[in-house]
């Protein structure tokens, strides 16, 4: 777990993540119990997310940049940077797997609330939120 852990901690601190380094690792302990890692690199994790059927939510994709305060010298390229983000309507894609009988066992619908035995009161279900 150490292996996969380190490298998950440092590129949340900043670099960009490696999928195929995680990967790599994730096939040397598949490997070692004498299974076969589920994908091979990047681009079958990729194929394999896009291969899902979703019902036809289509792509939206948008750019955005940092627009706040610049030091004045030594400006962080990601401040300068212009990112592409790529996204599916998320309260379509819940829609869709809603609908999808599949999952009709899987689900629990009903709103809660959940105490502890202190009678404090704790979130940890997606139907526990004020909201629900």
């Amino acid at each position: 777990m150490y292996r996969f852990g380190r490298p998950c901690t440092r590129y949340t601190v900043g670099y960009l993540c490696d999928i195929d380094d995680l990967l790599k690792i994730w096939a040397a302990d598949a490997a070692a119990s004498g299974n076969e890692p589920p994908f091979l690199n990047h681009s079958d994790l990729y194929d394999t997310i896009d291969a899902i059927p979703i019902g036809g939510v289509p792509w939206q994709r948008f750019e955005m940049s940092y627009d706040g305060p610049r030091p004045e010298t030594d400006v962080p390229p990601w401040m300068e940077q212009t990112y592409e983000v790529y996204f599916r309507d998320p309260h379509q894609l819940l829609r869709d797997v809603l609908a999808d009988p599949t999952f009709a066992k899987d689900f629990d619908y009903t709103p809660k609330q959940q105490f502890d035995g202190r009678g404090t009161r704790y979130y940890e279900n997606f139907m526990s939120g004020d909201w629900a």
